[in-house]
């Protein structure tokens, strides 16, 4: 059976977390920063992990990550 390609999009996007989770970053952070307030800016810097509905597909994307 021949190897399945990681989607290379996904593997940019997301990193499986040690209880093999997803883990991913939020979005709305790379440009138009200046009328953000800095509370929002700072509430969108941690990590979330991905909803347990869209995992399978993320499995599915990256089956060696």
């Amino acid at each position: 059976m021949p190897k399945i390609k990681t989607s290379r999009a996904a593997a940019k996007r997301f990193r499986r977390t040690t209880g093999g989770r997803f883990k991913r970053n939020q979005s709305h952070r790379r440009h138009i920063l200046t009328k953000k307030s800095t509370k929002r800016k700072r509430h969108l810097r941690p990590h979330e992990t991905v909803a347990a509905v869209d995992s399978p597909g993320v499995e599915r994307m990256l089956p060696y990550g």
